[in-house]
C-alpha cells in the first residue's frame, strides 16, 4: 500500500502498514520536556513509581521558557528537571543552551524518528522528516519511562507550493497566508506534508518555520521529505551519519491537497487575537507599535537574524518603539556575534537578550503593558500570550518586524527598507 510520509514513518516503527484513523502503540526515538510542562510530567512518574528514562541520551529536559528564571517558583521547577537528569542520565539542556525546538533540530531529531515533546511546537522537527508532535505531559512522561507511546495515525493534508518568493516575502508570510486560508482548525489532527518545486528549493530555516507553525492550523505535525538540503544541514551540525533519504510514495492517498503559488504573495501579518486573523501588511500599515520582538523557535535562527540586521544596519529604532532580539540557541548567538549582527542590533537601539523563549511566552523578557502593541516573529498572538491580556500582538516576518521597529508603526518592508540588503 502506498503511504504518505507520516504513515511511512509510523509503519516503520510498528513493523506493518498503517491506515489513517488507526490507533497504534509505537516506540519513540526522542522525548523532550521543557520547564513549563516538565515538572508536571516528572511528578506523574514519581506518583507511578516510574522515575526512569529508558533512553536517557535522547531524553532532553529543556530550561528555555524561563531562561534565566525570573521567579523562585520557576527556579524550583528548574531544580526538578536538573535532579531528574542527575538521577536518570537524561540530558539537561540548561538556561544557556536555547529554545527546545531549535536545539532538537540542531542536535537530536533525525529523518525517520518519532519524537514526542510536552510542547505544541515540537512539530518543528518534522522539517527533518521526523514524525514530531506535541503531547500532554503525562503521555510524554510515559514515553520517557517506557520508550513507547500511542498515536492515532493522522490523515494528511498535502501542501504543494510552486513559484518563488518575491523580494521582501518569506516563509513566515507563506505560513501566515496558509493558516489564514484554511483557518486555525483547518487541519485538526492532520499531518501537513509540504511538497512541490518551491519546497524543494527552500532552505532548512524556511522549512523549520513552516513545520513549526503546522500546529497553528490544528496540525498534528508538519513534514518534509529529506533531501540533499537535509543532508547538508545535518552535516553542518556534525550529524551527517543521521541522514537518510525518506519521502512519501508517489501514489499515496491524501485527505486533501492544497496548492499555493508564491507568485503574488505579499508580506502578511496576523492581527490580534488569533493566528488565522491574517491580512496583507498593507491592511495593517500605520498601526502604532510600542514593542518589536525578533526571535523564538519560529524565527530566531541565524538566517532570520541576518534578514533583520540587514534592514536595521545603519538605522535606529523609533524612539517610541522598544526592540528586543533573542537568538534561538547558543549556536545561533555565537554565530550572530561572529558575523557582527549583535553589534548591528545594539547600534540600532535593540536589547539583545540571552537565548531562550524570551518575551514570546509572557513570563519575562518583554511583558507588554496595558494597551501596548507588539509586532513579533513568534507563532502565537492569543490573549495574554506576552504576559498581559490587555496587550495586542501582530505576527510577522523578521523583515516586517525590523522595518516596523524603525518606523514605529507597521510598515511594508519593501517600501524603502530593503535597499541595504543588496
Amino acid at each position: 500500500m502506498a503511504s504518505t510520509l507520516a504513515e511511512k514513518i509510523i509503519a516503520e516503527h510498528v513493523g506493518r502498514e498503517v491506515e489513517p484513523g488507526e490507533i497504534v502503540v509505537t516506540g519513540v526515538d526522542v522525548t523532550a520536556l521543557q520547564d513549563g510542562t516538565g515538572p508536571l510530567a516528572l511528578q506523574q512518574l514519581e506518583e507511578l513509581d516510574m522515575v526512569r528514562a529508558v533512553n536517557p541520551g535522547k531524553t532532553i529536559l529543556f530550561m528555555d521558557h524561563a531562561a534565566p528564571s525570573p521567579r523562585k517558583e520557576l527556579s524550583n521547577a528548574h531544580q526538578v528537571l536538573r535532579s531528574f537528569a542527575r538521577a536518570t542520565g537524561a540530558v539537561a539542556s540548561d538556561i544557556n543552551e536555547g529554545v527546545c525546538h531549535q536545539r532538537l533540530v540542531e542536535s537530536y531529531a533525525s529523518p525517520g524518528d518519532i519524537l514526542i515533546g510536552a510542547d505544541s511546537h515540537t512539530c518543528t522537527s518534522g522539517a527533518l522528516a521526523a514524525f514530531a508532535t506535541g503531547m500532554g505531559s503525562t503521555d510524554v512522561a510515559i514515553g520517557i519511562a517506557t520508550g513507547k507511546t500511542w498515536i492515532k495515525v493522522p490523515e494528511t493534508l498535502r501542501v504543494v507550493v510552486s513559484g518563488g518568493f518575491a523580494r521582501g516575502v518569506y516563509a513566515k508570510d507563506l505560513m501566515l497566508h496558509l493558516i489564514g486560508e484554511i483557518g486555525a482548525d483547518g487541519a485538526t489532527y492532520m499531518a501537513l506534508e509540504f511538497t512541490g518545486p518551491a519546497v524543494e528549493r527552500m532552505t532548512m530555516s524556511e522549512r523549520f518555520t513552516l513545520a513549526n507553525m503546522a500546529v497553528e492550523a490544528g496540525g498534528k505535525t508538519g513534514l518534509f521529505a529529506s533531501d540533499d538540503t537535509t543532508r547538508a544541514y545535518l552535516e553542518e551540525q556534525g550529524r551527517g551519519e543521521a541522514y537518510r533519504r525518506l519521502g512519501p510514495d508517489q501514489d499515496a492517498d491524501y485527505a486533501l491537497t492544497m496548492e499555493i503559488d508564491l507568485e503574488g504573495l505579499e508580506p502578511t501579518v496576523s492581527a490580534p487575537h488569533t493566528v488565522d486573523n491574517t491580512m496583507n501588511v498593507a491592511a495593517a500599515a500605520g498601526k502604532q507599535v510600542q514593542q518589536v520582538f525578533i526571535g523564538t523557535c519560529t524565527n530566531g535562527r541565524i538566517e532570520d537574524l541576518r534578514i533583520a540586521a540587514s534592514i536595521l544596519r545603519g538605522r535606529k529604532r523609533h524612539p517610541h518603539t522598544r526592540l528586543i532580539v533573542t537568538p534561538a540557541s547558543r549556536s545561533v548567538y555565537l554565530q550572530a556575534a561572529e558575523e557582527g549582527l549583535l553589534k548591528d542590533f545594539v547600534e540600532a537601539g535593540a536589547i539583545v537578550t540571552g537565548t531562550g523563549c524570551g518575551a514570546c511566552v509572557g513570563v519575562h523578557g518583554g511583558v507588554l503593558g496595558d494597551g501596548e502593541v507588539c509586532v513579533a516573529t513568534q507563532n502565537r498572538n492569543f490573549h495574554g500570550r506576552m504576559g498581559n491580556v490587555k496587550g495586542f500582538i501582530y505576527l510577522a516576518s523578521p523583515a516586517t518586524a525590523a522595518a516596523t521597529a524603525i518606523a514605529g508603526e507597521i510598515v511594508d518592508p519593501r517600501e524603502g527598507y530593503l535597499e541595504s540588503q543588496g
